[in-house]
């Protein structure tokens, strides 16, 4: 049968949309293929001694040898962006001098217009970025990774270390073209003595034709205002690319629990790539959107993983949602708390102090649980315990109390706590925090409240609330085997922050809110 041109060409655009169907490269409109690859980045035996260049190239070879095969296959479903975690590279644990053979020279990309694969000869120790270039390059597909770079100083410069060199813990972001587009340099080292801080925070963000713009930074830095939090109020970041390599920390700070929170208290989307090394706590990535998560967390097994997913772009210019409620405790009396009904509606007052162990109900019909102490994430929290199918609590620190109302589906043999911290994090950083934590105790004694759990089978529906002092609120919602639930409802009201969950998809672990008030830090 004979085809007309026409019909030829017709048949054939739809034999290519089929193909690209296939191959996961159609999305919807508004939409775009994200990939993350958690790395079992392989490692120095001993990262102490002193190498050459040659060696630590061949080493840091054959890790780039895994993120070239990661590449290829997140292209291949149609991924426009992918993202690798900090340290994946080349490790960690060296001194200052033993990482000097690991590290490229990278000029700061507003200084330079480099496209490393084309241009290879323009300078010297540059083969890693090179490598990263042209594998964005040949795939046509943004690609961020994080490594270690150095760059000479003068010493009239005040801040140049007698060695004369920065050495900075790097992410580097290239284009399709492998052009290089943005790099960052992070800023809250977490006990990384090889590197050092640089002077003035990076807000660094680059452009795709697919999403928009793009913001950076790593790790540790999550915690933090500068530059995470002031990066997304200057530019109006709604996509975040966050290489990082995070040990877990029940029941508050596990991977993808903060992670989740922290795209939904900001509402951006977040390309998280975690390390994978489960002997040292390290796993736990993903891709998230404010209310939709695609993540991997597993403590089991070793090797890498690769996690692609169609997400929607954030668009919305959304007043941020933690800078517009500072309607909380300015107009309060210092002389007294507000304790809130079920739906915040109805509120009574009580005095400062009134809370004490085997305390009364304010009706004086029956005796509150009795306050306890324990340690959780290295803070001293004062805590009551969850008895019973159902009620009502509250639990007081400093200027912080937190009210929990809630109902079992089964009265199981597991034991809760409701506690709260306001203070001063102390252990493994500096940092201020104000925090309501529903967890799941390790045991059925006090002392073990705190301990990390991983799993539980009560079913809770529950709302939970605070009269927090910052703004800034990162809701946590954990289930059983680490895996993520989502809130019905959250955010402010009469003055409170709240939570709310009518029935957990499976057992409950954490619910908290996690305020960090980094004005105190």
């Amino acid at each position: 049968m004979a085809y007309t041109m026409v019909d030829l060409c017709w048949k054939l655009s739809v034999c290519f949309l089929c193909y690209q169907v296939v191959l996961g490269r159609v999305k919807k409109e508004g939409h775009y293929v994200a990939a993350v690859y958690e790395h079992e980045s392989i490692l120095s035996a001993d990262p102490t001694v002193l190498v050459d260049r040659q060696s630590a190239l061949e080493l840091m070879g054959r890790n780039l040898d895994i993120y070239e095969e990661q590449v290829v296959a997140a292209a291949r479903q149609g991924a426009q962006i992918i993202v690798f975690p900090e340290d994946g590279i080349h490790g960690f644990n060296f001194t200052r001098s033993s990482i000097y053979p690991y590290l490229d020279f990278v000029l700061h990309s507003r200084s330079v217009k480099w496209n490393p694969c084309r241009e290879p000869y323009l300078f010297n120790d540059t083969e890693v970025v090179q490598r990263l270039s042209c594998m964005a390059l040949k795939n046509k597909i943004f690609l961020v990774a994080n490594l270690g770079t150095k760059q000479p100083c003068e010493y009239t410069d005040p801040h140049c270390p007698t060695d004369g060199r920065y050495q900075f813990n790097t992410n580097v972001a290239f284009n399709d073209d492998g052009m290089l587009v943005a790099t960052y340099r992070k800023h809250n080292l977490y006990f990384e003595y090889a590197f050092d801080t640089p002077p003035e925070p990076d807000y660094e963000v680059f452009d795709t034709p697919f999403a928009g713009k793009f913001g950076m930074f790593t790790c540790f830095d999550i915690l933090f205002f500068e530059p995470a939090v002031n990066l997304i109020r200057r530019y109006s970041v709604k996509q975040v690319v966050y290489p990082t390599a995070w040990m877990n920390q029940l029941p508050l700070l596990s991977a993808v629990e903060f992670q989740q929170a922290f795209a939904t208290a900001f509402k951006v989307n977040i390309l998280a790539a975690n390390i994978h090394h489960p002997t040292l706590g390290m796993t736990g990535s993903g891709i998230y959107t404010p209310v939709k998560s695609f993540i991997y967390h597993n403590m089991e097994s070793y090797g890498g993983k690769l996690i692609v997913a169609e997400i929607p772009v954030i668009t919305i210019d959304y007043e941020n949602n933690l800078e517009s409620n500072k309607r909380f405790r300015e107009n309060l009396h210092h002389s007294c708390k507000t304790f809130t009904s079920t739906l915040l509606d109805d509120q009574v007052c009580f005095k400062e102090g009134e809370e004490t162990t085997g305390r009364a109900s304010e009706k004086g019909k029956e005796q509150l649980p009795p306050l306890f102490y324990a340690e959780m994430m290295y803070d001293n929290f004062t805590l009551v315990p969850v008895w019973g199918q159902k009620g009502e609590l509250q639990v007081c620190a400093n200027t912080l109390c937190c009210y929990l109302n809630y109902h079992r589906a089964v009265l199981t043999d597991e034991l809760y706590a409701l506690g709260v911290f306001d203070g001063l994090h102390t252990v493994h950083g500096t940092y201020y925090v104000q925090a309501c934590a529903l967890v799941k105790c390790g045991g059925l004694s006090f002392s073990t409240c705190g301990q990390e759990v991983t799993d539980a089978t009560a079913l809770i529906d529950f709302q939970l609330w605070g009269n927090m002092s910052t703004p800034y609120i990162f809701p946590l919602l954990l289930t059983s085997g680490i895996t993520l639930d989502f809130a019905d409802d959250m955010g402010w009201k009469n003055n409170h922050y709240y939570i709310s969950k009518n029935r957990t998809s499976s057992g409950l672990l954490t619910a908290a809110l996690y305020g960090r008030w980094y004005e105190k830090d």
